[in-house]
């Protein structure tokens, strides 16, 4: 469970300096920090980290990568947990014990769709659905020009799964692709609806 600062405030409030008492329990182990306010109790062996992501900033929701290999649609296994955010003027990662979570901002617009809310060691967390996920690693990725940009960064750098692209929801790629306003995500609808109709 994820303990916020003014919790762990409240809970230390009946020594004479709670924060004090916090930096003891840092030093010792006895609490491990996430980040500045945000801490978990270091005998907490059923931590997500998912979950944490969504802890460290947000509103937040899993994607790109780890979304892609979280089902399967690449080979690699991805060592940091990347998210999506909105209205932030800028990316942010943060480095911690559990690992690094890095986060991308994207349109507002398109925020709010194809989102899964799944479970993990009783925290909940969002999860882009996989026709997203793909979109949203598109948005952020550059040099994309032609179809034939497309189907190498598809196929060749990201290495996505072919037979995985062709469950694609095409119906929910071409709604959402409009509201990324970025050429290379409205190629990407054009190009799984030419494959559908071979």
């Amino acid at each position: 469970m994820f303990l916020d600062h003014m919790k762990l405030m409240d809970d230390l409030s009946t020594y004479a300096s709670p924060k004090a008492r916090l930096t003891r329990m840092i030093k010792s182990g006895e609490v491990i920090k996430i980040r500045r306010g945000l801490y978990v109790k270091s005998g907490d062996c059923e931590i997500s980290v998912s979950g944490m992501a969504a802890a460290i900033y947000g509103p937040s929701y899993i994607s790109f990568e780890s979304a892609l290999a979280f089902y399967g649609m690449i080979p690699e296994k991805v060592a940091a947990v990347t998210s999506a955010v909105y209205k932030k003027n800028k990316n942010k990662e943060y480095h911690t014990p559990f690992g690094s979570f890095y986060y991308y901002y994207l349109p507002e617009k398109v925020y709010p769709y194809e989102l899964l809310r799944l479970e993990e060691y009783g925290q909940g967390y969002l999860i882009a659905s996989p026709a997203k996920a793909v979109c949203d690693t598109l948005y952020k990725s550059k040099g994309i020009e032609t179809e034939y940009d497309l189907e190498t960064w598809l196929i060749t750098d990201m290495r996505i799964d072919r037979e995985r692209l062709r469950t694609l929801d095409i119906a929910v790629v071409k709604y959402i692709a409009p509201l990324y306003k970025k050429r290379s995500v409205d190629m990407f609808a054009g190009w799984l609806s030419k494959r559908e109709a071979k």
